[in-house]
């Protein structure tokens, strides 16, 4: 199957002329609630593991429920993926973004730099893990996981943080729920290619303005 590959562009996405933050007394009920339990859980942690673990819970919980997410934000472009910000931490500590993908699309091998938690919404993804060979050369590592709505994978540099993601469906359109440990949108990343080489990119948002 013929996987076209949504490019890591920046002028893709909306300007970052200033950082977009939602009041959480605005956001969907579901949501809400969900923020502010994760809210919580980035504050009383106590490290990446155990936050991880109450986040994926977290995050499983929302992703079992596809009613809240409204319709411009589950929107798919035909050439690339969408990444929308719903809530931005107003003090930085996370993002929770919708991740769409029209049919067919897939990206470039990449890192992300932060911890992130991807929930499948509607949809199905497939996930291809790479490692990095002694002579910097990239390759799968371990079979790729189809991701069904109610799963939940976790990335980050200290557990694994490269993979190769596609919407795993050839003629629908997917849907998964992202939370990173930053403002996903600003942060510097890379797109690698499989001999080795790196590009760093920033891959900002598809809507300038966030949920009202």
């Amino acid at each position: 199957m013929h996987m076209r590959k949504a490019a890591f562009t920046p002028a893709r996405r909306a300007p970052l002329m200033r950082r977009m933050e939602t009041p959480t007394h605005s956001l969907p009920p579901r949501l809400r609630a969900f923020v502010r339990q994760l809210e919580h859980a980035v504050a009383h942690a106590g490290g990446e593991a155990p936050l991880l673990s109450r986040a994926r819970a977290l995050l499983r919980d929302l992703v079992a429920h596809d009613d809240w997410l409204p319709a411009p934000f589950a929107r798919p472009h035909p050439q690339h993926y969408q990444q929308y910000l719903l809530h931005a931490d107003a003090a930085q500590r996370f993002s929770v973004v919708s991740f769409v993908w029209g049919p067919g699309l897939g990206t470039p091998i990449h890192d992300h730099t932060v911890w992130g938690l991807i929930g499948m919404l509607r949809g199905a993804e497939e996930s291809q893990p790479y490692a990095r060979d002694a002579r910097g050369r990239w390759h799968p590592h371990g079979p790729a996981r189809r991701l069904q709505p109610g799963d939940v994978e976790a990335v980050s540099p200290t557990i694994g943080d490269v993979h190769r993601v596609r919407n795993a469906l050839a003629d629908g359109v997917s849907v998964s729920i992202h939370v990173y440990g930053a403002d996903i949108g600003r942060v510097r990343r890379h797109v690698f290619t499989e001999e080795g080489a790196a590009k760093p990119f920033v891959s900002g948002y598809a809507n300038t303005a966030v949920l009202p």
